[in-house]
């Protein structure tokens, strides 16, 4: 397969291993889980052949970026990965994650965390099964803070499923640059996975990521979807929709309670709707666009559930990073 686009493939920290300028974020395919409370909570109902046709989709355009975890669906999101790559696997990049607790049947019972040396080689012949693979190109912590002695507890584990050959590499997914500086100074640790798109941005981590020649992986690129421009202030989230959940527990303010736009934040996205869109690109792709202009380390990664969004994702690489002008008129419109 040779793809070519405007943005030259990304590196996985310091290795020779390339990555395409984006990748599929495989939360939403893992389908609807239970926790301990008797919340069912995810994207909602999934179609696993879509999920299939999708996933196949996206690599005939050039992805080879797929990153999921193994609470998604409780295993059910790494079991669609592998069926859709099939003998495609030794063409692409699989990251996965560990650390969160659940039940392998189908439904996550709980949601305790678990970061101990046992339970993290567990997890990790576990995720090898799933993904029916002898090794994991990128093995990532689901756990966005810890201690300092557990997170060092955690990198040396990681190291020694290294040597072993189990794994190609690892990172981190944490909001917390204080924290990630401790793994980005051991120098084994690949990857950083955080927030930022236009509207949010986790502050130091690009940064850092530049600074140690990680691979800046970008997590909620479209502020979970909200950058898509679907929820305004008559759209609503359906009541098993994660979102509704982070509002609840007061992790987040894109949404209202009752999982319409939240009208602030609305009308920020209307004053950029000239400049993302401009040239051709849908909101989704001129959001792409920004944060490809804002490091040549991101690589976000972007949800779906449909072929038809990936095709919108993907076609952000025909269009490239926004240009300098473009960067500009977005921080001055940000900044007022």
């Amino acid at each position: 397969m040779t793809v070519y686009y405007e943005i030259p493939p990304r590196h996985l920290g310091l290795s020779s291993i390339k990555l395409s300028p984006m990748g599929l974020g495989c939360w939403a395919i893992g389908g609807p889980t239970v926790g301990d409370d008797g919340r069912v909570t995810g994207w909602g109902d999934v179609d696993d052949a879509e999920s299939i046709r999708a996933i196949q989709r996206g690599f005939d355009l050039g992805v080879t970026f797929f990153d999921t975890a193994d609470t998604y669906g409780a295993g059910h999101s790494e079991r669609i990965l592998a069926r859709a790559l099939g003998l495609h696997g030794d063409e692409v990049v699989i990251a996965t994650k560990f650390g969160w607790t659940f039940d392998d049947d189908g439904s996550r019972r709980g949601h305790g965390m678990n970061v101990s040396p046992a339970y993290i080689r567990a997890a990790c012949q576990a995720s090898l099964r799933r993904l029916e693979r002898d090794d994991i190109d990128l093995y990532q912590l689901h756990i966005g803070s810890l201690p300092d002695d557990q997170a060092d507890e955690v990198v040396e584990t990681l190291e020694g499923l290294q040597a072993e050959g189990l794994i190609r590499h690892f990172g981190w997914s944490c909001d917390v640059v204080e924290q990630a500086q401790r793994w980005a100074d051991r120098v084994t640790c690949s990857a950083l996975q955080f927030i930022c798109n236009v509207l949010q941005e986790t502050p130091g981590m690009i940064q850092l990521c530049e600074k140690s020649r990680m691979t800046a992986v970008i997590r909620s690129p479209l502020a979970s979807g909200f950058l898509s421009g679907k929820y305004g202030a008559d759209a609503r989230l359906p009541g098993d929709d994660w979102r509704t959940q982070v509002l609840e527990r007061g992790w987040g303010d894109l949404f209202n309670p009752d999982g319409s736009g939240n009208a602030r934040w609305l009308a920020k996205l209307d004053s950029l709707r000239e400049v993302l869109t401009d040239g051709g690109r849908s909101l989704v792709q001129g959001a792409l666009g920004w944060l490809w202009a804002r490091s040549r380390v991101t690589v976000p990664i972007t949800g779906f559930r449909t072929v038809a969004q990936v095709e919108e994702n993907v076609g952000a690489m025909n269009f490239g990073p926004l240009s300098a002008a473009q960067m500009a008129r977005i921080e001055q419109i940000l900044g007022n």
